[in-house]
């Protein structure tokens, strides 16, 4: 299958025609291998391939023979390397096998490679000095977006056409925002985070994929949900497989929208323009659609102030961790500005004040949940402006200190956070572009907990209304494409 022919197809219909021999795997694998080369030097969004030596047979699973990439973070995969983006974990080679991992070999799916994360997806730009820039396919000089924004340049490139990516505040959604894609950030407790993990970040990540197709990532959402013995957290199964769900109407949606952010940047005028289009698609579509306020149940500073300990506490853990195993110092040579910055502001947060950050997550919990026995569905700006240019994060970051770049982040991405800290459900969804530049907005839906089928159902009507996957950056030229 030459590449051109290769990336028309998502996840699910490639699963097809291996189904129906009219490829198979290894053929896939290695379109998708040629796609990789092809944008490497544009993007850098793959830092490792390695050979694969567990192609299902045809059938045998939902998403068998799918070339599938995993991120350099959130997954371990026996015998391969998971560095975190950082020289403090380079080198650094599971033992085993995670029960997401497991999870994605029994989906079906051909892991040959990982993606390029920022060190320790501390940052919502894929910038880390281990392994340089990723690059967005839609604009080289301008950031893919974070802590997935490896994952999300390779499949808007047309490598894969859908990859592994993690959410603790913003992850998956920020580049699926800025690269074109579709990204649901599931409920938590709805993916185990085992063995090796109870959760992360105290509840606040989970795991999931950004995909070109709703389909696609419904299906993989399908293969991976589900409760492993010992995990903390439990969301009730759906009623149905999300599979279904995409192609079933949503009804007649109570709809709240919120433009500005609780804090952060202001919502700028291309995103404003953009989220007035979707309000008016909405609309046309038979939901009701209302602009309302949203109690977060904190003040922003209470609530960036409760982020940051919750973040930096488990970076210090984890840091520490990994010097111990390496043999190797907590300093300039092994981490980044920012991250030694929220290595030392996480030894000094106390336990009062982390159970104090543990208590502001159970107050914007439940504020969120009240607001959606009232509505259906809040609808905001993925992100208030359009993708960064590279570098924008990174401004005087050697001057802030583990508050400071938190907020920092925050700021940037004022509307995502939110939902990692509640644990409830929430999606991008490219359902425009910037008329000016032709650069994707994504547009933010959330739901109430453990309702990710009535995400899927309205995702797969705005596919349907306003269709966005039949506009790639082709792999073979680099550039956006008309399918």
């Amino acid at each position: 299958m030459r590449v051109n022919e290769y990336v028309r197809h998502d996840a699910v219909g490639l699963a097809e025609l291996v189904a129906a021999g009219e490829v198979t795997p290894a053929e896939l694998e290695s379109a998708a291998r040629e796609a990789a080369s092809a944008v490497h030097a544009r993007i850098n969004a793959v830092v490792e391939t390695w050979p694969t030596d567990d192609r299902p047979a045809p059938g045998s699973a939902p998403l068998a023979g799918v070339p599938f990439l995993i991120k350099d973070i959130g997954v371990a995969m026996a015998g391969r390397r998971m560095e975190l983006g950082s020289r403090l974990a380079a080198g650094q080679v599971a033992g085993a096998d995670s029960h997401l991992m497991r999870r994605f070999r029994r989906a079906g799916l051909v892991t040959f490679g990982r993606t390029a994360t920022p060190e320790m997806a501390y940052s919502l730009t894929t910038e880390p000095v281990l392994y340089g820039a990723t690059r967005n396919p839609w604009h080289p000089e301008l950031s893919a977006g974070g802590s997935s924004g490896g994952s999300a340049a390779a499949v808007a490139a047309g490598v894969v056409p859908l990859a592994h990516a993690t959410d603790a505040a913003g992850s998956l959604r920020v580049p699926a925002a800025h690269n074109g894609l579709f990204g649901l950030k599931p409920t938590r407790g709805r993916v185990s985070m085992g063995p090796d993990f109870d959760e992360l970040y105290n509840g606040l990540a989970v795991q999931g994929c950004v995909s070109r197709t709703v389909r696609d990532s419904a299906a993989l959402l399908d293969g991976i949900r589900g409760p492993e013995p010992g995990d903390p957290y439990f969301a009730q199964e759906p009623a149905r497989p999300y599979a279904e769900e995409v192609t079933r109407p949503p009804g007649s949606l109570r709809v709240g929208v919120l433009t500005q952010a609780w804090g952060g940047r202001r919502t700028t005028a291309p995103v404003a323009d953009a989220l007035s289009r979707t309000v008016r698609l909405l609309e046309a579509l038979g939901h009701r659609v209302t602009e309302s306020e949203v109690g977060l149940g904190a003040d922003w500073e209470d609530f960036v102030l409760a982020n940051a300990r919750l973040w930096t506490a488990n970076l210090t853990a984890s840091v520490d961790a990994l010097a111990a195993a390496f043999g190797r110092p907590v300093d300039h040579s092994t981490l980044e500005p920012v991250t030694l910055a929220g290595y030392h502001y996480g030894q000094r947060v106390g336990a009062a004040q982390f159970v104090t950050a543990l208590a502001i997550r159970n107050t914007v919990a439940r504020s969120l949940a009240r607001y959606f026995d009232t509505y259906d569905i809040l609808l905001t700006p993925t992100l208030p402006e359009l993708p960064p240019p590279l570098g924008a994060y990174g401004e005087d970051a050697g001057t802030l200190d583990g508050l400071g770049w938190i907020a920092r982040v925050l700021d940037r991405s004022p509307f995502t956070a939110a939902f990692n800290v509640a644990g409830t459900p929430a999606m991008s969804v490219p359902v425009t572009a910037d008329a000016a530049t032709g650069l994707p907005i994504g547009m933010q839906f959330a739901a109430g907990h453990g309702l990710e089928g009535r995400l899927f159902r309205l995702a797969g009507q705005l596919e349907q209304a306003s269709p966005w996957s039949d506009r790639i950056p082709g792999a073979w030229a680099g550039t956006p494409t008309n399918r």
